[in-house]
């Protein structure tokens, strides 16, 4: 389903830790992003849209815990919280306020790639709970499955649930040709009490929404086959 490397957003202000670690996460082949301003975090996480955040809880102004708060109105994304505070109750909190994992300073490198690795294997990999994971990408665009908001650089809609569904299917097969009657029994539980113009309208409807974020001709016809969906990045 990704076809870049996962991109982990680094919310740490120690600069030397920050640095060894983003280093070692590339070394991994991860898309490293250091969030620049520690009173936007939220606004830079909607820029980067990373898929994974490791979190420090201190940080100047407001603390790891209310980011991970603002964080979680948006996205289910992964967060692993990353700080000195050893208490079971920060490490509590930190669950509670929408973290999922903790890992305790000083720490060596091997323990916090591993637990990434297995944080992002269960949620985008093959341990990830369902066939789907929230957040999908193709090309430029994304899409957000559990609010239907797709977004391509700056600009985001909302779409109504079938031309969400609609999307999600296209950008899973990105550059693929998708039959008609496949996406008619994915979007309808009977086909046969559905007219194949629906389609077509739900499409038309698709194509209106992708064309507000700047995707005017992202969806092709392919006729007496289906549609091909492709997102150049």
């Amino acid at each position: 389903m990704h076809g870049r490397p996962f991109r982990i957003m680094v919310v740490e202000d120690d600069e030397k830790l920050a640095s060894v670690l983003a280093g070692e996460l590339e070394r991994f082949g991860y898309d490293v992003v250091r969030a620049v301003d520690p009173g936007r975090v939220k606004e830079e996480f909607m820029a980067l849209k990373p898929d994974l955040v490791l979190l420090d809880i201190n940080l100047p102004r407001y603390d790891g815990f209310y980011w991970c708060r603002q964080i979680r109105t948006l996205s289910k994304v992964p967060i692993i919280f990353i700080s000195a505070r050893d208490s079971d109750f920060d490490q509590v909190r930190a669950l509670e306020n929408g973290g999922d994992d903790y890992i305790t300073k000083p720490f060596t490198l091997e323990l916090a790639i591993a637990k990434i690795q297995s944080l992002i294997r269960r949620t985008y990999g093959e341990y990830a709970l369902g066939p789907e994971a929230d957040v999908i990408r193709a090309g430029k665009l994304w899409l957000r499955r559990s609010d239907n908001r797709a977004s391509c650089g700056d600009k985001e809609v909302e779409l109504a649930p079938k031309e969400a569904r609609l999307l999600s299917l296209l950008m899973e097969r990105h550059g693929q040709i998708v039959a008609r009657e496949d996406l008619l029994e994915a979007l309808w539980d009977d086909v046969h009490f559905v007219d194949d113009n629906t389609l077509t309208v739900n499409v038309a409807r698709l194509r209106r929404r992708l064309a507000e974020l700047g995707l005017e001709d992202a969806i092709e016809t392919k006729r007496g086959q289906g549609y091909r969906l492709f997102v150049g990045e």
